[in-house]
């Protein structure tokens, strides 16, 4: 059966205008080990920064051991996702990784690499339209604490 699907009642927004692309970044220490790090506020204000009323946010974790995803932020959803993660891809399975360059993080790349290393919002009005609950995090799954970066970066009008 295929599904019923209904107009919406809400008209798009069409802004015109010459397009514009602002790249930040959000800096900050992690403890690594599955650490999940909120960045809403930081990326919030990479938005007010650019000026761009309406187009899209992209935030991009460098590096092959973190991911960007959003969750809602209170220490049970943490903690249940950690607990997945570890279920999921174990850091104490041996890993192929591990054998050839002897670093112990074959998981952390395995998790970043299901989560992804980056998220896109679209910004509306100047704001982020995420919902109610919604946080965008920055997830650490390397087997040491490091100095993070988070490329933010605005397109739109």
């Amino acid at each position: 059966m295929n599904p019923l699907i209904t107009p919406r009642t809400k008209e798009p927004h069409v802004r015109e205008g010459l397009a514009r692309v602002f790249t930040g970044a959000v800096e900050f220490s992690s403890a690594g080990h599955a650490d999940i790090t909120r960045i809403t506020d930081e990326v919030r204000d990479r938005v007010a920064e650019s000026g761009i009323r309406n187009g899209t946010v992209t935030v991009f974790a460098p590096g092959a051991t973190a991911a960007v995803t959003t969750i809602e932020y209170e220490p049970g959803v943490v903690q249940d996702l950690q607990r997945v993660l570890e279920e999921i891809v174990p850091s104490s399975r041996d890993w192929q990784h591990n054998v050839n360059n002897g670093d112990g993080n074959g998981h952390s790349h395995v998790r970043a690499g299901l989560l992804g290393p980056s998220l896109t919002v679209p910004v509306v009005d100047g704001r982020l339209t995420l919902g109610t609950w919604q946080e965008i995090v920055f997830c650490d799954f390397d087997a040491r604490p490091r100095e993070r970066s988070a490329v933010v970066q605005v397109m739109g009008v």
